[in-house]
């Protein structure tokens, strides 16, 4: 199924207000459930306890883009309600949690490359993030 199939199911999805749709079209089945703020995501980091590096790339003057290093779903925070991991004039240092990205029910810890302050944030909670997509803006330290 084609990532521009599943973006028109999900544009479906928030113009019905539907929290769960499923889908069979030509021998393909695809279940799409969005997150809903009742249950909090277990955070399981990335593969055997480690976590998946932010992909920086540096952009005009000076600014740093921090990238998502996978396709899912964008999280600012550990679970519905709790503070943020950074707010836009946080500093952060070389490996702190900036964001969590769900990928396939796992929660995947996103760690800061490079340190600096949040000048930032492209993403909204709760939003899906595309391989690459800019997610944050860092002014290095």
């Amino acid at each position: 199924m084609e990532l521009a199939q599943l973006k028109k199911y999900i544009e479906f999805m928030d113009e019905h207000g539907l929290s769960e749709l499923e889908v069979e079209s030509e021998g393909k089945r695809v279940k799409l459930k969005k997150f809903s703020g009742e249950q909090p995501p277990a955070v399981v980091p990335a593969s055997a306890g480690q976590s998946a590096p932010a992909a920086p790339k540096e952009t005009r003057e000076g600014i740093n883009e921090v990238n998502s290093p996978m396709v899912g779903t964008f999280y600012r925070a550990p679970t519905p309600g709790a503070k943020p991991y950074v707010e836009i004039g946080d500093t952060v240092k070389p490996g702190d949690v900036v964001c969590i990205i769900e990928a396939m029910k796992l929660m995947n810890e996103i760690k800061a490359e490079d340190g600096g302050k949040i000048v930032d944030i492209l993403v909204e909670n709760g939003h899906p993030v595309e391989f690459g997509q800019t997610i944050f803006l860092i002014e290095p330290a």
